[in-house]
């Protein structure tokens, strides 16, 4: 049974960090290409980063890059997403994906 699960969000201030992990489980890790995805409320989810599964290509959205990096542990099953200078319109749910499969997301608050 594939399994993702995503953890480390939670209520940051403007301008701050957080680092979002997601271990898989269930499948060959480190065959796929995993990524990371977000919806906010009223919107549809969009893609935000994703990482090839040697980990040597990485993509960004616009709305993210320079200030978010995507990473990954295959020993550890695990994919990272470091989020830093974290704006309001960076609140929303984050979701891991990968071997067509989600994981069941976590919140991230940008709030002064």
């Amino acid at each position: 049974q594939v399994q993702l699960v995503e953890s480390g969000g939670g209520l940051v201030q403007p301008g701050g960090s957080l680092k979002l992990s997601c271990v898989g489980s269930g499948f060959t890790f480190n065959y796929y290409v995993m990524s990371w995805y977000r919806q906010a409320p009223g919107k549809e989810r969009e893609f935000v980063a994703d990482i090839t599964s040697t980990g040597r290509t990485r993509g960004y959205a616009d709305s993210v890059k320079g200030r978010f990096t995507i990473s990954r542990d295959n020993a550890k099953n695990t994919v990272y997403l470091q989020m830093n200078s974290l704006k309001p319109e960076d609140t929303a749910v984050y979701y891991c994906h990968g071997n067509s499969d989600w994981g069941q997301g976590t919140q991230v608050t940008v709030s002064s």
